[in-house]
């Protein structure tokens, strides 16, 4: 089933979690100076959710740091009630292991869930697990550290969730649960960061049986998404601190206080109620914080979402795995005795806060069965898939293909220039089998130079060069049916606008649509390209010339390239945190997506709707009189008046014809 929305937005919710509010002001018992941030970084939030147009806010639990067994607990609830007055929508409270006691975690020192601390948590916070209605909606909040505890008040919140479960089956459901069901995997072992066994199976079945629209869970302070059923399944980040066991997940070093202040991993979410479907929006705070009395927070920054962006020629070629599943080493803190496997799924929430839905991806993601899985459920939200392969697929090969067409938009195939004449009828073959648009792409001529710069150059290429159109050309208009697309690279000299209008002249003689795989790098695979604000422009530039010239786009960086060859800065970095080019394309994308946008008729890289409104990308002495600028990094927007509140190098420019 189709996880894209459909209809009107509806109505919107905040989610927040883990804020880990502190007993004072700017102090923790925690050891790590982000836990002392808690109360300010928790106030921006609040601020943020009020400039936007929320009905009503969720908190997933951990409202406050101290556990219910120390005394300080009460001081921190009283903080966390006057920070949280400053909301002007109503807010509903789940409780987490902070605020009511661990789940059974017998390894832990932490006191267990119990009957005083269910009365504290009440006595503080209210009831522990209920539910509410809006519009046609039904959200369910239940109290998670209870599931397999053996305490009376279980077999109650059970009675209780499988009655209500049960008398709402007609609406809309939308649960809540603080400890994830699973992270990554349902079938993976117990773990603090998990419900174990049997109450694992028992909300999984009611989930089945039930099929709420989406289960929202916390607890492990980084991002997740995955699908039971029909169910949509998010884990939520902090506001107030990332786990860092997790920073294994990258391969780069932890980074501040060691992973634990990864502040482009903090926020919260913005659910978006569609008459079919819904949307997340993930809020990325960075760590900002609001002082007592001080000057407010600005608004979220918005981004688009691939569920919701209908611009699907831009991919980006994920050269590093995108999907892996990576062993967490025991920590000595939380998880001791056995290493934990998680999935990363920071390059899908960067993806979506780009409203990228193209993917370019080797045949060998579609021959690994996790992968695969994956590849099935990003289909679902939006995203589409070229896939590649060096030579004709083999037997085994185009049996998976033929059986998964549903989840490839196209199939490169890179081919030897040489002998393609001899493959011709092995390509119609393919094609007649799979019913798959075939790209035609081209690996090292044997023609082609060997050198670069006077060095010798032992190294791949592939792609057509700009300077074959002509034969190209006359290959395709001798075999009209044979390729749907042909890939085109260029190297970094190669202007993208530039190129763009040749191949959109190709396709105008052809008929056939070109793909154009944009490199950040030039022939030496020793020369770095670190500059970060001109791969930025290469990038935007391409996008633009995608969009204007409708031609196929593919971006060669997703997350940098920080060693081995041909090193350069992409779309990310390696801690998946986007960067100012990431930051570009999310805004041109927001920009771009409603409307009919065209090349305009100018040397530079400027896109026309059919209103003659202009988007281009520049500096603020781009800025003309009459235009309008966007911050890609903080989401300000203004006049040429106002340029002083611009604080990225890039911005996206907006005027009239």
């Amino acid at each position: 089933m189709n996880k894209r929305p459909t209809g009107e937005i509806l109505f919107s919710v905040a989610l927040v979690s883990d804020t880990h509010v502190n007993e004072k002001e700017d102090f923790s018992a925690s050891p790590y100076p982000a836990n002392g941030e808690a109360n300010p970084r928790a106030r921006y939030v609040f601020q943020q959710i009020n400039k936007g147009s929320t009905q009503f806010c969720i908190h997933l639990g951990d409202m406050v740091n101290p556990v219910p067994e120390l005394p300080s607990y009460i001081h921190a609830a009283d903080n966390f009630h006057k920070l949280a007055a400053e909301l002007t929508i109503p807010l509903h409270l789940m409780p987490g292991n902070h605020d009511i006691g661990d789940k059974p975690v017998t390894w832990m020192p932490a006191g267990m869930v119990n009957s005083e601390h269910i009365s504290l948590y009440r006595k503080h916070f209210g009831s522990d697990y209920f539910s509410l209605n809006h519009e046609n909606c039904h959200f369910v909040i239940i109290n998670s550290p209870l599931i397999n505890s053996g305490d009376p008040a279980e077999k109650e919140q059970a009675d209780w969730l499988e009655a209500d479960l049960a008398s709402n089956a007609e609406k809309r459901i939308f649960l809540f649960s603080h400890y994830p069901v699973y992270v990554s995997d349902p079938l993976e072992p117990e773990s603090y960061d998990n419900i174990d066994e049997p109450g694992r199976n028992w909300l999984l079945g009611l989930i089945s049986q039930y099929k709420p629209e989406a289960l929202f869970s916390a607890h492990v302070h980084n991002f997740w998404y995955d699908l039971i059923g029909e169910t949509e399944y998010y884990i939520v980040p902090s506001t107030c601190f990332v786990r860092h066991d997790y920073s294994e997940m990258y391969r780069i070093d932890g980074g501040s206080q060691q992973g634990r202040n990864d502040g482009a991993k903090l926020g919260h979410v913005t659910l978006e109620i569609y008459e079919h479907g819904h949307v997340a929006h993930y809020h990325r705070s960075y760590a900002e914080c609001s002082t007592e009395g001080g000057p407010s927070a600005p608004p979220v920054v918005l981004r688009p979402h691939v569920k919701t962006t209908d611009i699907s020629n831009i991919f980006v070629d994920m050269r590093h795995a995108w999907t892996e599943e990576l062993n967490v080493a025991p920590s000595g803190a939380v998880d001791e005795f056995r290493r934990k496997k998680a999935r990363n799924d920071y390059p899908v929430m960067a993806l979506w806060e780009m409203g990228l839905r193209g993917l370019r991806v080797p045949l060998q993601d579609l021959m690994d069965a996790a992968t695969k899985r994956r590849m099935e459920i990003m289909c679902r939200v939006g995203h589409k898939f070229h896939i590649y392969r060096y030579g004709i697929p083999t037997e085994s090969e185009i049996e998976t293909i033929k059986q998964h067409s549903s989840i490839i938009t196209e199939l490169e195939l890179v081919l030897g220039w040489e002998t393609i004449d001899e493959q011709v009828a092995e390509i119609q073959l393919l094609k007649d089998e799979t019913h798959l648009p075939i790209v035609l792409s081209r690996v090292n001529r044997n023609d082609a130079s060997k050198t670069s710069g006077g060095k010798y150059n032992h190294l791949i290429s592939h792609g057509f060069t700009l300077a074959e159109i002509p034969e190209i050309t006359s290959f395709i208009l001798k075999n009209p049916s044979l390729f749907d697309g042909v890939q085109f690279t260029i190297p970094r000299s190669v202007n993208p606008w530039e190129a763009g209008r040749e191949l959109q002249a190709f396709k105008n003689r052809t008929n056939c649509k070109p793909a154009l795989y944009v490199k950040s790098t030039e022939a030496s695979p020793a020369e770095r390209f670190n500059d970060e604000i001109s791969n930025a422009i290469r990038f935007g530039e391409a996008v633009l010339s995608g969009i204007g010239f409708d031609i196929d786009i593919i971006l060669d960086t997703f997350d940098d390239a920080d060693r081995g060859y041909f090193t350069r800065t992409g779309l990310i970095d390696r801690r998946f945190n986007p960067r100012i080019a990431g930051q570009l394309i999310s805004e041109i994308v927001r920009q771009l997506n409603d409307g009919s946008w065209k090349a305009a008729d100018s040397a530079s890289p400027e896109v026309v709707d059919d209103k003659g409104n202009i988007i281009k990308i520049g500096t603020i002495s781009d800025i003309s009189k009459d235009a309008e600028w966007y911050d890609p990094k903080t989401g300000l927007s203004g006049g040429a008046s106002s340029i002083s509140k611009v604080s990225s190098a890039l911005v996206v420019i907006k005027s009239r014809q």
